[in-house]
């Protein structure tokens, strides 16, 4: 069976998306993908979501 992790936040910095990736792939999770959510005033993503999953 599959299991899903998504991460999210507000802070879309290179080091705290990579802070993400490395504590979870630490704790045995795959990186799958990511999603940004964009705000119409800016060019800089408001929030990302960071998904994993895993087998159980």
């Amino acid at each position: 069976m599959m299991e899903y992790k998504v991460v999210e936040t507000s802070l879309v910095t290179d080091d705290s998306l990579e802070a993400i990736l490395n504590e979870w792939t630490s704790n045995g999770w795959q990186y799958d993908g990511m999603q940004f959510a964009m705000r119409d005033a800016s060019k800089r993503p408001a929030m990302a979501f960071v998904l994993f999953t895993r087998e159980v």
